[in-house]
């Protein structure tokens, strides 16, 4: 995949990672726009191709009264703010096939969800818009699968498509990473690890999905070392009020020394390569 083709996405033809990163669902202007300035000025200072992420809206919920958005036109609307704000790409996740051509007028990356990866109508859909499509890998589905998915977006004549892993399912209410599938993965397209979904603990009784921030760090490292070719990670000024997911996201505040750290990894792993 070409990152140079990416609108607006700068420092993509270095050799570091590149980020997609936002809150997990777009819960107002002012929300988005002050996490986009954060994130902006840490991947500027750092020379990280970056790529602001928000869902404009959340239709895997675990309960009926969970939060699933502010509005589809109005959060779309406010990713195109930040674009046209930051000048930098963004991404956001679709769930039915009217979503992809509606989206796709105002953001630069469609992202499949990970439960609906399957399903062919709906990647071909996204394909056929001419966004990069960035497929979520099914929790339940094993690397090797995933070859099929990313060919049902070239065959609609897009070869603009990466894979996301966001951890398999392990047991019913954790996630487990499993890193030998990341090269496996690398043979159909570009590699991303979903950092803090890895980290879900879904399936509470509560109906409210649970995580362990605490291991981010851990899991973000690992990827850098097996080669992964992105990084995707949720963050929030305020997780403990974030109204979707906020369980397993990154403090907004911790993200520059994450990314340092990660950036220098990533430098050390280019000189053994």
């Amino acid at each position: 995949m070409d990152l140079t083709k990416i609108p607006q996405l700068k420092y993509a033809d270095g050799d570091n990672f590149f980020l997609l990163s936002g809150p997990c669902a777009i819960e107002g202007e002012e929300m988005a726009l002050r996490i986009a300035e954060k994130i902006v000025s840490v991947t500027d200072k750092l020379q990280i191709p970056y790529i602001f992420k928000g869902s404009f809206k959340k239709a895997n919920r675990s309960r009926a009264d969970s939060f699933t958005g502010i509005g589809d036109e109005k959060a779309l609307k406010i990713l195109r703010k930040v674009s046209e704000t930051f000048q930098v790409p963004t991404v956001t996740d679709i769930h039915q096939e009217s979503d992809a051509e509606m989206a796709a007028e105002y953001v630069d990356v469609l992202q499949i969800p990970a439960f609906l990866v399957r399903q062919t109508d709906l990647v071909v859909a996204a394909a056929k818009t001419g966004k990069v499509v960035n497929l979520k890998k099914g929790q339940f589905m094993s690397p090797e699968s995933m070859k099929h998915a990313v060919t049902k977006v070239t065959d609609s004549g897009n070869e603009q498509v990466w894979i996301t892993d966001r951890g398999t399912m392990f047991g019913y209410q954790d996630m487990v990473v499993d890193f030998r599938g990341i090269p496996t993965m690398k043979q159909f397209a570009p590699v991303v690890l979903d950092v803090t979904h890895s980290l879900q603990q879904p399936n509470q009784a509560s109906g409210v999905t649970g995580g362990r921030p605490t291991l981010i760090n851990t899991i973000a490292r690992a990827g850098i070392a097996a080669g992964i070719d992105g990084i995707f990670m949720e963050t929030h000024f305020d997780p403990a009020n974030a109204k979707s997911d906020g369980a397993n996201m990154l403090h907004l505040d911790d993200l520059e020394r994450l990314l340092m750290n990660l950036t220098k990894l990533r430098e050390t792993v280019n000189t053994l390569s």
